[in-house]
């Protein structure tokens, strides 16, 4: 979940140039941050061949200004996992002679072996990290042999899901070796870089290898060579060219991430539904002829899983199981070659998604995978990949991926019934009705119910049918940015038990779209009611028992989608009105690279 990015050129500002790689890349993790530099000339900095800075916190306003020049460095942002967020746990880590650092991500799951049998007596530990352990390994192995050789045998020694760099201040090359954990080269002119991102490289090269699993690269100024870990048998790249624009990873004129991208749906809807539905009729032609498919996904994903199941089941007939990610590995026994997995991710690079994917693959099952970020590992894994089209998406609560999956899926459940132009015409309203929702006069409103709201601790949110999904949904997205705790119900279960936790002023959220299933969301946004809650209804109709109406308009199976950007706002605003930052919230990354 980490950040990391590396710079091999002839440019002096290397410092400079990964400082900013790291600084696009925070959001997957802000614990803390480091940079490594092989300073150019000597300077009074310099404690050692490697010049290092490292913070706690998130990068803010700091500045490296204080590190030397140099043409070769890497950075890394930290999201923690062995040792707490401290100086001293934040990356690079050197070695003891100070000639080799490492920046990693993932986790090591059999350091404490290796520290213990192989390093403890000889080598001096500065941090509680799992990753120390490789750069000393390293400094171990490279006195009798080749720094390649040092790095691959290091790598094959380890276990877990991996990618970490090493930089060698003697003979100024990294070298990046990658299982599980993503890793992408870029080639420059004069110039190579390496990130744990793709999105990262744009200002610099838009030529770009996505690492597989098991591949070691040695990049300097000039040159890139690459390797296979096990054998050490040289690799030829497969040298893609990214179609992104750098405009899409910046924060133009939004103070933040997300209400940008919050922002970018109707937009991001409105071309979904123009596009050519050839993609989408052969999935739903692999959908139709499968034995058993399977929609799964993580967070937010999941819920557009469970949403799919309602879309598929109203719109086409068609029964689709879904599943979390983390939970579909142990749910694999009935998986057959003729069973059809659709996994939904929005970086491609979650962890639970890859490993229940390799499991399903594994079995025969044919996988199609509904996934935002091009060439990722999700992405190159599957059989057939349906691209979301969402643009780079740096908030770490996922927004207009979710709303551009939904879409997609209720094109795919349209073209199982053969009809996917109504299919079209229901997400062109939708783009419509969320348009109105971020550009109307009104909006205001859910700025003034963020003020209302901020203090409170508990909320509930309830729908049924489809908008089951969207009211979980909601409930994450709250409690993502706000910190308020929010949980989400189907509103029939609300006299089982969560009924006892709503009390006179507790905020009682209730989605009632103009579907079959108003009347028995008005049934349970009433038993609220007469508990005292605070009522707020998201519907297309006043009514007298709310204490506060949001209105939406009916964009019949899609009006989800414009209740899911509702939801959004109010979870920005309450992030806003509580002094927090919405884009960065505490524990939590964008790429969910650990298991």
């Amino acid at each position: 979940m980490c950040g990391i990015f590396g710079y091999a050129g002839t440019k002096k500002d290397a410092a400079e140039i990964v400082f900013s790689g790291i600084r696009s890349l925070e959001y997957r993790g802000y614990d803390s941050w480091g940079v490594g530099v092989v300073p150019a000339s000597k300077s009074k900095f310099l404690i050692s061949p490697l010049a290092v800075k490292k913070q706690v916190g998130k990068i803010g306003q700091a500045s490296i200004a204080d590190l030397p020049q140099g043409s070769i460095a890497f950075g890394h942002t930290r999201w923690a996992t062995h040792g707490g967020a401290t100086v001293e746990n934040a990356h690079p880590h050197l070695d003891c002679t100070k000639r080799f650092a490492v920046i990693h991500n993932g986790i090591i799951e059999n350091y404490e072996m290796v520290r213990d049998k192989i390093l403890r007596k000889k080598h001096t530990f500065r941090s509680q990290t799992d990753t120390e352990v490789v750069v000393h390994l390293i400094e171990e192995l490279a006195q009798t042999q080749s720094l390649r050789q040092a790095t691959r045998q290091a790598f094959n020694l380890i276990e877990g899901l991996n990618a970490f760099i090493v930089l060698d201040s003697q003979t100024k090359q990294l070298i990046a070796v990658r299982n599980g954990s993503p890793l992408v080269v870029g080639f420059g002119r004069g110039e190579n870089f390496l990130a744990s991102d793709a999105s990262a490289l744009l200002p610099y090269t838009k030529r770009v290898h996505f690492m597989e699993d098991n591949e070691m690269v040695i990049i300097t100024d000039s040159q890139t060579e690459f390797f296979e870990t096990k054998s050490g048998k040289k690799l030829k790249p497969l040298i893609q060219t990214l179609n992104w624009s750098f405009a899409q990873a910046d924060l133009g004129k939004f103070p933040h991430f997300m209400l940008k991208e919050i922002y970018e749906q109707p937009k991001i809807l409105s071309n979904i539904s123009q596009v050519s539905t050839v993609e989408i009729k052969k999935i739903a032609g692999l959908i139709e002829t499968a034995f058993g498919t399977y929609l799964v996904g993580c967070g937010t994903a999941a819920y557009a899983c469970l949403a799919g199941s309602y879309l598929f089941s109203k719109v086409s007939g068609f029964h689709l199981n879904w599943a979390i990610g983390s939970e579909f590995g142990y749910q694999l026994d009935f998986l057959t070659p003729k069973s059809l997995v659709l996994a939904l991710s929005q970086s491609g690079e979650t962890m639970d998604i890859l490993e229940s994917v390799k499991k399903a693959k594994a079995k025969g099952a044919k996988i199609v995978s509904l996934v935002n970020v091009f060439g990722s590992s999700l992405y190159r894994l599957s059989d057939y990949s349906l691209l979301m089209g969402a643009g780079s998406e740096k908030a770490v609560a996922s927004t207009k991926d979710f709303t551009a999956k939904l879409a997609h899926l209720t094109l795919l459940a349209y073209a199982l019934k053969g009809k996917i132009k109504d299919g079209q015409k229901v997400v062109a309203q939708a783009a419509k009705v969320a348009a109105g929702i971020c550009q109307r006069p009104d909006l205001s409103r859910l700025k003034k119910l963020a003020k209302l709201l901020k203090h409170k601790d508990h909320m509930y949110i309830i729908g049924r049918g489809l908008s089951y999904p969207a009211a979980l949904e909601t409930a994450l997205k709250i409690k993502e940015i706000s910190y308020i705790h929010a949980e989400g119900l189907p509103a029939g279960e609300l006299k089982h038990g969560p009924l006892a936790l709503v009390e006179k002023g507790t905020p009682c959220l209730a989605f009632l779209p103009g579907d079959e299933t108003y009347g028995a969301n008005l049934a349970g946004s009433m038993e609220m009611k007469a508990r005292g809650g605070y009522l707020i209804g998201i519907s297309y109709k006043p009514h007298e028992i709310f204490d506060y109406y949001i209105p939406v308009a009916d964009c019949r199976e899609a009006t989800i989608i414009p209740n899911v950007v509702v939801a959004q706002l109010l979870a920005y605003y309450l992030a806003i009105e509580r002094g927090l930052d919405p884009d960065k919230p505490r524990h939590l990354a964008k790429s969910v690279t650990v298991k």
